[in-house]
């Protein structure tokens, strides 16, 4: 028979794993979690069938319902017809646009060294203690690097923005993070 220690021990390591479970302001629950992972994968898809909008340059993250677009795109008509394909999607209740127009002709030096940079600037986020880099994408072009997804605090943002500035080759920083909203 189990002393009345041993019960508590147990009761208190339920309670303690329900609780860590529990959705918080910056955690999400399991459901939510797997919705949300839907709702980002019927929005990429739909960009995909989409004419207009070229999903390989829009970034989507999600979180409780709310769709963040992000990334450089060639016009303004694109930039809407993203918005609205994302809005079309079902579970989503709002779409957050920091889609950023791209620059009319890069050449191929251009796009290589934008590529070195969001490399760089992906690494140096990985190695710093206050970013959560899985949570931060990041794309660059002609040398501005575009910051985007969900965190947890507004250091982390401020910290994240701090990152990519002193990266080498990196001329400018938009920062288009967001604070993952409450419940």
């Amino acid at each position: 028979m189990k002393t009345p220690s041993a019960r508590y021990i147990l009761i208190a390591g339920f309670l303690l794993t329900m609780t860590a479970c529990a959705a918080s302001r910056a955690h999400e629950a399991t459901g939510e979690y797997v919705d949300d992972a839907a709702i980002t994968a019927k929005v990429k898809t739909m960009l995909v069938a989409n004419p207009i909008t070229e999903a390989h340059q829009i970034e989507v993250e999600t979180f409780r319902g709310v769709v963040q677009l992000s990334g450089f795109v060639e016009s303004e008509h694109e930039r809407d017809v993203a918005e609205q394909v994302a809005l079309g999607v079902g579970g989503v209740r709002s779409v957050h646009d920091n889609l950023a127009l791209r620059a009319a002709h890069r050449s191929a030096g251009e796009v290589l060294d934008d590529g070195v940079i969001t490399t760089r600037v992906k690494t140096a986020l990985i190695e710093n203690p206050v970013t959560k880099a899985h949570e931060i994408n990041v794309v660059t072009s002609q040398g501005t690097v575009q910051l985007s997804g969900f965190v947890d605090s507004a250091n982390e943002m401020s910290e994240a923005t701090a990152v990519a500035r002193a990266v080498p080759g990196v001329r400018g920083v938009q920062n288009a993070l967001e604070m993952k909203p409450a419940p």
